[in-house]
């Protein structure tokens, strides 16, 4: 029997890189609490529950690199930081209002309630061992 399926194009790999970047964990809600306007550092950890302080420097960094948000230093006592999205963040508004569409007909809230509950309960518990191999000598 042939094969009746029709060969799909190849993603395309700008799509795929901006997919991947904006698709990163915690990415969209750190742009979504930007999209408000400049914020410092603790309101944006303060906006995403259990978003912890390594991935929001990490993400922040990545978004700083790829020219989507701008880290300002203001030299007062205490130093703050502030970011904002530059206008390469700005202009992906649209598109995240049209996820948060999308998540408003499709995402039920109980499967988020779920999801969410089910992170707080394995809080502390022990992970299964991982098996790994040892190093033989020579």
């Amino acid at each position: 029997m042939a094969d009746s399926s029709v060969p799909t194009s190849q993603v395309c790999s700008r799509f795929h890189r901006a997919i991947e970047l904006i698709g990163s964990r915690w990415t969209g809600a750190i742009l979504q609490t930007l999209l408000q306007g400049k914020t410092r550092y603790a309101a944006i950890k303060g906006s995403i529950p259990d978003l912890t302080d390594r991935m929001l420097s990490e993400r922040l960094r990545s978004l700083e690199g790829e020219g989507l948000v701008i880290r300002s230093v203001i030299p007062d006592t205490p130093v703050r930081v502030e970011y904002e999205l530059t206008r390469k963040g700005l202009e992906l508004q649209n598109a995240l209002k049209e996820i948060g569409n999308w998540a408003e007909r499709w995402i039920p809230l109980e499967s988020v309630a779920h999801d969410e509950a089910a992170e707080k309960s394995n809080v502390g518990k022990q992970r299964p061992a991982r098996h790994t191999r040892k190093a033989r000598s020579a």
